[in-house]
């Protein structure tokens, strides 16, 4: 109430047309109030294939809407998000599937964590904020935060944005210690760094699921974040029941955005995980994620693109993939260490689909330049019974030459030189054309094949640490 009114009220019995005026004035202000809690609307004008639009409304790209639908069906609203706008009219992409969508329905913005309760709201009000915490390790969670587990409400300590600022390069910690994942022919041959992002790249059918499980249960990380991005759903719980296990699980957060979500929800998947993992490693912990896969993030991100209307570029990809791809990649990694010296970090495997094995196509060519190394998965071993498949001749890691020791390295490239030669001379060999004694180094690589293929394959249920590892490849040598 205003000072004037406020001094004037003990006079307002006395006065009639004052007490009438002081309560005109109480009335004004309550719907004054009222009015600041009204949400504004825009409509409906246009819905093609994934895109909707809508004029009426001006909102940032990126915030939530709601669309309203008809009375009768389950829900009172459909969700949206805006990607993109043309003038007056913005571009809204449906986060499910939604049928019973009207012209001139309304759409509201959906309000944000940060609004006011009398209705204001600050600058990021339309913000999207998802949990985050020491109580969403052991959870399965969908692209939005929800628990797809049936183990109750998550009890997570905070929300916090999907997207983060870049780190400084500068200020990044450098990879200078080894993460043991115990498989045995990574270790040895292609030794992960913490901090390092490594790709899998892999055909469909050649083993890489039961690989990312090896590494998940038996890494020496403390925290494990999976994103299982566009895989079919029946791979979701087969995963987490049997490649994961209860082992796994336990120190893990797995983010499921099946193929049957929305481009959007796909894309916002492989967001939260990378949030997720953030969020650990800026509490000083080591964090392996894992995400499956990289193709399935950029093929979400064509749907997008190419139903706002960007043009096409490489093989059918608009040129924001190419740009979605390295700004996804680079939040992983080494963080910043604190003045003791201690900092958390984000190791990383994104598996990467190679269509029909072709280690050409585009995205596995644009994620072996953005990446610290590749893990190749050949289907000729798979088919040959030899697992995990690692065509170690096709894979490298990158960080691995500041990680190991001058004699290790030796060791490394001797079994490399004579895995080559005799692949080299494999076909020789079978049907018996080449006769010993004519090359002495293709000598020594027949008599220690069988103990390089037996050294290269692991059961999926073995661990194998680091120290094991190299004691073992070394081993090879010794007697040769």
């Amino acid at each position: 109430m205003p000072a004037a009114a406020q001094a004037a009220a003990p006079n307002a019995n006395a006065n009639p047309h004052l007490q009438s005026w002081l309560g005109a004035l109480a009335r004004a202000r309550s719907d004054v109030g009222a009015c600041a809690t009204i949400a504004t609307s825009g409509r409906l004008t246009r819905a093609v294939g994934l895109v909707l639009e809508a004029v009426g409304l001006q909102l940032p790209v990126g915030s939530d809407c709601l669309i309203e639908l008809p009375p009768g069906y389950p829900q009172r609203h459909a969700e949206a998000e805006v990607v993109g706008f043309a003038g007056d009219r913005l571009f809204l992409m449906p986060q499910s599937e939604v049928a019973g969508l009207l012209p001139g329905a309304r759409v509201f913005a959906r309000p944000g964590p940060a609004q006011s309760a009398a209705g204001g709201s600050s600058g990021d009000a339309h913000t999207k904020r998802l949990p985050v915490g020491e109580g969403m390790l052991g959870r399965v969670v969908d692209a939005a935060g929800r628990p797809l587990d049936g183990l109750g409400p998550l009890d997570a300590s905070r929300r916090v944005p999907l997207g983060a600022p870049p780190i400084n390069p500068l200020a990044r910690a450098p990879i200078d210690s080894v993460l043991d994942v115990g498989v045995r022919a990574i270790n040895a041959m292609l030794t992960v760094g913490r901090g390092q992002r490594m790709g899998l790249f892999a055909g469909s059918g050649v083993g890489k699921s039961v690989l990312l499980g090896m590494m998940a249960r038996y890494t020496s990380a403390e925290v494990i974040v999976v994103g299982l991005i566009g895989e079919r759903g029946r791979e979701v719980k087969d995963f987490i029941e049997n490649t994961l296990g209860e082992e796994g699980l336990a120190r893990s957060v797995v983010v499921a955005a099946p193929a049957d979500n929305s481009p959007l929800m796909r894309l916002q998947g492989a967001a939260y995980a990378t949030c997720l993992a953030e969020y650990f490693r800026d509490q000083g912990r080591d964090v392996l994620l894992i995400m499956d896969s990289l193709t399935r993030y950029a093929m979400a991100q064509r749907e997008i693109a190419l139903a706002v209307g960007e043009p096409p570029a490489t093989k059918g990809y608009p040129p924001s993939v190419f740009a979605k791809l390295p700004a996804l990649v680079e939040r992983a990694g080494n963080g910043a260490r604190d003045a003791n010296g201690r900092g958390g970090s984000i190791t990383a495997f994104y598996t990467v689909l190679s269509e029909g094995d072709d280690q050409q196509d585009p995205i596995a060519d644009s994620a072996r330049a953005i990446l610290d190394g590749h893990v190749v998965l050949s289907r000729t071993l798979a088919e040959a019974g030899h697992y995990p498949a690692i065509d170690i001749e096709a894979s490298i890691s990158r960080a691995m030459t500041a990680l190991i020791a001058p004699s290790q390295f030796d060791t490394v490239r001797r079994f490399k030189q004579a895995l080559s030669r005799y692949q080299r001379n494999r076909d020789l060999i079978s049907v018996g054309a080449y006769a010993a004694g004519h090359d002495p180094q293709l000598d020594q690589a027949i008599a220690l094949y069988p103990r390089i293929e037996a050294f290269l394959q692991q059961p999926m249920h073995e661990r194998c640490d680091y120290a094991a590892s190299i004691e073992r490849m070394g081993s090879l040598f010794e007697s040769a």
